[in-house]
């Protein structure tokens, strides 16, 4: 068991060394790395192309071919740059990520937090989701965010140092309930990403989502609920090359006092409205509709 903790140990910190190095060369050559590997990802290797197109046309009906294509090799070319982004934001300055994102409307948190609840904020894979780890150095409250653990214990190492380096904190998503329950007195923010396929499927949680029949997690309803929380909705949408703005939209003040289904449904809304303003930036390789 040391030996393999050592080994992990080692495989981590070379790894770190490694994308810390990529890190520092200029936003410019990493773009044309990504490039090159949008050229291999699209082209070449055809990275879950299939999916992604059955997924885009399916969710666009009135959209034709020639559409449909454009949507998804743009799409394509956000996801390598991506990649590019999350890499040089590992020593990036804070004064350049504070010029790229740019946050709207915080001081609804702001007044949620100061009334004594906890907040939730969810989310969907809409544009570059990870440069939300910089939301931290905006707020003076704590913001946690919900994930579940990898299987690698060298990218889970890898992936909580790179999304607390301002200060983000990360909870597994096994423990968020009781977490939320006991941080009454020192109200948090809390990020969840609802929009992926749950293995367990609510009928009380079934909506259209984009043209489809569509199961949604409920726990995030349930835990807004039972933790007595305000919830909100992070809009995210691309301003150029790099930068992106984040809205925070009101959803509900108060969870327990909204009737059940109803954060859901508005989530649905809300995360609609967003893919349709940008519908090249949600995450199009994942198999949403896969049950």
């Amino acid at each position: 068991m040391k030996m393999r903790q050592t080994l992990q140990t080692v495989a981590y910190r070379s790894v770190y060394i490694v994308a810390y190095a990529l890190s520092l060369l200029p936003m410019a050559f990493l773009y044309a790395m990504a490039s090159f590997a949008f050229f291999l990802v699209y082209y070449m290797i055809g990275y879950r192309k299939g999916v992604v197109i059955q997924n885009i046309a399916r969710s666009f009906p009135d959209k034709r071919y020639g559409e449909i294509h454009a949507i998804v090799k743009k799409f394509y070319t956000c996801f390598v740059n991506y990649f590019a982004e999350i890499i040089k934001n590992i020593s990036v300055s804070e004064k350049i990520l504070d010029k790229r994102i740019k946050f709207e409307n915080l001081e609804l948190i702001d007044a949620h937090i100061n009334a004594g609840r906890n907040v939730i904020a969810c989310l969907g894979h809409c544009g570059n989701w990870e440069m939300l780890n910089f939301m931290p150095y905006k707020m003076q409250h704590d913001i946690y965010a919900i994930y579940k653990p990898l299987r690698s214990g060298v990218m889970n190492r890898l992936m909580i140092k790179l999304r607390s380096r301002f200060n983000m904190k990360l909870i597994p998503d096994n423990a968020v309930l009781c977490h939320v329950l006991t941080k009454k007195l020192n109200p948090a923010v809390y990020l969840f990403l609802s929009d992926q396929c749950p293995r367990i499927q609510d009928e009380k949680y079934r909506f259209t989502f984009l043209n489809q029949e569509t199961y949604l997690f409920s726990g995030m309803e349930k835990l807004a609920r039972k933790g007595r929380t305000a919830v909100v909705y992070l809009h995210i949408t691309q301003l150029s090359k790099g930068s992106y703005k984040i809205v925070c939209v009101p959803m509900c003040s108060k969870a327990e006092s909204v009737n059940e289904g109803e954060i859901a449904k508005k989530y649905i809304h809300l995360l609609t409205e967003n893919i349709r303003q940008e519908p090249y930036g949600w995450l199009w390789t994942h198999k949403r509709w896969k049950r």
